[in-house]
């Protein structure tokens, strides 16, 4: 079963569909079950370097799932609350009220006051009414009516501070909610969240010089860093190099949705301890709090009309699982409610990164994984269904031994 894998990422590799790769997954009791690099680090005219488990790449969201167990910390430490309204720690979140309509005449949004608090419980779950405004028409339209373009600004508060696209804890909206989240680590723990995840996360894992936000300011980091490519304005091969690319715009905060740069055994070494549920990083009731769903059934309708709205929402937020499984959230990332046969068993855990990354917990077989890779345009669908595969071979490994 693993050379069927090492044959379907190499010959991606040789078909120029993917640059490099680094996989990982292991089983309940920490034990490894198949890990390998394939290709190269950089696409860039003269660099040769190999794609290994210790090349450092952007995992993008990925981010999310450490700044929300950083969240859970300061729960712990009686510093946050994830029911309180969240703007005694934010003062400016949520400022701008929601947008209810756009007046093409006057060019100019329509705007009403939101009388809901907004907590970090929404935040981390998606509920709060932020949205990405680069994927919404109607904040794109407000940011260009302002003089700006979308994901403008070098802070969280220039790139998030956004009308709210619905009342807090009546919808779904993938958005800036685990960037909010991480300020109010910030804030609480008066520290960067940087030198927070370092100390509490990191460190207890023995990751500390293998992440960062700030990997171009690590001697230990930077000349292992992995180079973007991306594919043809269609999708297709060969991937080429991109220059000076950065996920999170050239902004200078730490943002917990997506700033974190780590390599894959890194990764994985959190992914383990997270479905272990090790307790160097949280108490048993925070783990249960980061893996249980949190929507209610209106929430939760809301996500999977989402999902399926349009052809790119399913590949961004979609995660290749077909519209018959239902899906709801967590804390930790998508929750599939049901089963998909020969991948994973109902409450599987899993998530991505723009650059077409993926990791996955699946608590009732007891494997997790990781795919790292730098590609867009971002979770290319070749490239997830590869990682889908992978997921696949790990899932039909564990039940072929049962």
């Amino acid at each position: 079963m693993t050379q069927e894998i090492d044959k379907l990422y190499e010959d991606a590799i040789a078909s120029g569909l993917l640059p490099g790769v680094s996989l990982f997954a292991g089983d309940k009791d920490g034990n490894i079950l198949y890990f390998k690099s394939f290709g190269k680090a950089s696409l860039k005219e003269g660099t040769n370097r190999p794609f290994t488990d210790s090349t450092i790449a952007s995992i993008a969201s990925m981010t999310k799932l450490m700044t929300s167990v950083a969240v859970l910390q300061c729960v712990e430490d009686g510093t946050l609350d994830l029911d309180a309204d969240i703007k005694a720690v934010l003062p400016g979140i949520g400022k701008y009220g929601l947008i209810t309509g756009f007046d093409d005449a006057k060019n100019s949004a329509i705007l009403t006051e939101n009388t809901v608090p907004i907590t970090l419980r929404m935040l981390l779950s998606h509920t709060s009414g932020h949205e990405y405004d680069q994927a919404s028409p109607i904040l794109t339209k407000w940011r260009l009516s302002r003089g700006e373009q979308p994901w403008d600004g070098l802070t969280v508060e220039e790139k998030s501070t956004l009308p709210l696209v619905f009342t807090p804890g009546t919808s779904w909206a993938y958005g800036a909610g685990h960037d909010w989240a991480g300020k109010a680590v910030e804030v609480a723990s008066k520290s960067s969240l940087d030198e927070f995840m370092r100390a509490r996360i990191w460190a207890p894992l023995g990751i500390e010089n293998e992440a960062s936000f700030y990997p171009r300011t690590r001697e230990n980091l930077k000349d292992r860093l992995a180079d973007m490519s991306t594919l043809n304005e269609k999708g297709e091969p060969p991937a080429v190099y991109v220059p000076d690319f950065d996920v999170v715009g050239g902004a200078k905060d730490c943002f917990g949705g997506a700033g974190v740069y780590t390599s894959a055994k890194a990764y994985y070494t959190f992914l383990s301890a997270i479905q272990r549920r090790d307790p160097k990083l949280l108490a048993p009731a925070s783990y249960a709090e980061l893996f249980r769903p949190q929507l209610d059934e209106r929430c939760e309708q809301a996500l999977n009309d989402v999902i399926y709205s349009h052809p790119l929402k399913a590949q961004y937020l979609g995660m290749q699982i077909p519209a018959s499984v239902r899906k709801t959230w967590s804390f930790a990332g998508l929750v599939a409610k049901d089963g998909q046969d020969g991948r994973f068993a109902p409450g599987t855990t899993l998530w991505g990164g723009y650059p077409s990354c993926e990791w996955f917990i699946d608590h009732e077989s007891g494997i997790c994984g990781v795919a790292v890779c730098q590609i867009i345009p971002p979770m290319q669908p070749d490239v997830m269904a590869l990682h889908e595969k992978f997921q696949r071979a790990m899932f039909n490994q564990v039940k072929g031994t049962v």
